[in-house]
């Protein structure tokens, strides 16, 4: 269906227009340096691009374009230009979270507040309908949304950037309590999420040591988080590397039987499942040595 822009383009009474109902930030924010060279540019050249209003009762409601209307109330403007465009609550949302979108200008918490808003509080839409909107993954969307059963001061470490948000995905899990222990371990570690996720299954397995000793988990030094990953990425590739010799001497005894005659095969083919028993029995032994390592640097905790 081709879209017709309707909107009209006019000067606009500054006082007549107030700040969206529906806004996709909720936080106040100081104003940066982005907004002095706004304001700084507004002031040398005018405002290049009209900012996006519709009309509602009583006057007209900011669409697209607060930043540019803060600068130039700032700058004691009174008409300012305006695009204006009929637009339900729902696409109007969608302009601005497009926008603020685009422009990055949201942490990762106001973009999940923002995601939580349009899909549960005004039921507009599923997270599918939102991330086509928005020109962004499912995943992406749903995993924003799943930073919202962070508690209050974990999620304040993400606002800061004091934590990434693939590690705290990580913690969307587990109990507040061990939250708390391991974003310490994060912030003075500087863990991998490969690392938290061991720090997890190691919660799952001694989940006493964690609750009874406030430090005993927190001061678990890294190396030995590292020492047993190192220790389990060894082991894995020696099992896959024996599994794919495992393969090609399976290989090997299909070609015996299907090239070589009868009189001979039964050496060869005896001789390859020889090799073949031993291999498997390599394997064994290396699960056995990942085990055993795995145990001793649990103890080692």
């Amino acid at each position: 269906m081709e879209f017709f822009d309707t909107s009209i383009v006019e000067q606009i009474e500054m006082k007549m227009i107030r700040s969206s109902q529906f806004a996709v930030r909720d936080r106040f924010h100081r104003m940066s340096d982005d907004d002095h060279c706004l304001i700084a540019s507004i002031r040398e050249h005018g405002l290049l691009q009209p900012i996006l209003i519709r009309p509602l009762s009583h006057g007209f409601e900011i669409v697209a374009g607060h930043r540019r209307f803060h600068a130039c109330r700032s700058l004691r403007w009174r008409f300012i230009p305006c695009k204006i465009r009929e637009l339900a609550d729902k696409e109007a949302y969608e302009i601005q979270l497009t926008e603020n979108m685009q422009r990055k200008s949201m942490d990762p918490i106001e973009e999940a507040e923002a995601f939580r808003r349009y899909v549960v509080d005004f039921g507009w839409g599923g997270v599918t309908e939102l991330a086509s909107k928005i020109g962004k993954s499912e995943e992406y969307v749903s995993h924003r949304i799943q930073l919202l059963k962070l508690p209050e001061d974990v999620k304040q470490h993400v606002i800061e950037n004091r934590l990434k948000v693939s590690s705290a995905l990580e913690l969307t899990s587990i109990s507040s309590e061990k939250q708390k222990m391991i974003v310490q371990q994060i912030n003075s570690s500087d863990l991998t999420v490969r690392q938290i996720r061991e720090m997890k299954s190691l919660i799952k397995t001694k989940p006493n040591a964690v609750i009874s000793g406030t430090d005993q988990f927190s001061q678990i030094p890294p190396s030995v988080l590292n020492r047993k990953s190192q220790v389990l990425r060894l082991t894995k590739k020696t099992t896959l590397t024996l599994r794919i010799t495992l393969a090609r001497i399976d290989n090997l005894i299909d070609e015996v039987h299907a090239t070589v005659e009868p009189a001979e095969r039964a050496e060869i083919v005896s001789f390859l499942m020889g090799t073949r028993l031993r291999i498997h029995s390599l394997i064994d032994d290396t699960i056995r040595y990942k085990n055993a390592r795995t145990r001793k640097e649990d103890l080692s905790l």
